[in-house]
């Protein structure tokens, strides 16, 4: 309104404060004449003032709760004004909030994070969120997102769900860990077993039916990722 030289008046923007501290985002709406085309246009008046919003998708209160206790520091990334941003960060129970802040900024904040010496994760859906998403360490796009989003994420969460993210990081922590055992177990069985073969001290059938029980001890341990389940992440 300020560019288009357009005053507003103190109920107008009294009226778009009150909407954007109940989580909408306010728009100033205008009429103005206009004159021929080599003449400037009139300065115009504020008639109105909407509000759109973004609800909150189902059980994403759940999802931020999870992953605060999974350790994680959430912080909400938006475009939208700061009164709107965070009175959705109030529903939410999200403390960090960085509100107005452009698609290309979106991208700077996540690097300053970096610096700061952080392990970053961003969940977006839109384009706007595209730069981000290739800026972060993992990327995660909803799936009911669009194709730039998904094409710039290193993860695609299939569905609108947002305890996907939850399932996606807590698995993905369970076979890391997963992983460093059987690491472990088969590093065990070779350092102990290989010498004392070597040695002399133990015969070779029970080397053999040592190294199928290494072998069947870390696919069982593997297998054990089946049972995986985020549910107990997830309750509250």
């Amino acid at each position: 309104m300020e560019l288009d030289n357009i005053s507003v008046s103190s109920e107008a923007k009294e009226a778009a404060e009150h909407l954007a501290e109940a989580g909408v985002t306010p728009m100033y709406v205008a009429v103005r004449e206009t004159g021929p085309p080599d003449q400037p246009s009139a300065a115009g008046e504020v008639v109105g003032v909407i509000a759109v919003a973004d609800t909150l998708k189902d059980h994403a209160r759940e999802t931020v709760a999870a992953l605060q206790r999974l350790g994680l520091e959430v912080i909400l990334l938006t475009g939208d004004n700061r009164r709107t941003a965070q009175a959705i960060a109030g529903q939410l129970r999200v403390t960090q909030v960085l509100a107005d802040v452009l698609p290309d900024q979106k991208a700077r904040e996540i690097a300053r994070l970096q610096e700061a010496g952080k392990v970053v994760a961003m969940v977006g859906d839109g384009i706007n969120d595209a730069p981000a998403l290739a800026q972060a360490d993992v990327g995660l796009a909803i799936g009911t997102g669009t194709d730039v989003a998904m094409e710039a994420a290193d993860l695609t969460l299939i569905t609108g769900d947002p305890r996907g993210i939850v399932t996606a990081i807590a698995l993905s922590r369970a076979t890391t860990r997963n992983i460093k055992q059987n690491l472990a177990a088969a590093f065990i069985y070779n350092v102990l077993l290989i010498p004392a073969a070597a040695l002399g001290f133990l015969n070779p059938i029970w080397a053999a039916g040592a190294m199928a029980l290494s072998s069947v001890s870390v696919v069982g341990n593997a297998l054990r990722l089946r049972r995986f389940s985020p549910l107990q992440l997830l309750a509250p």
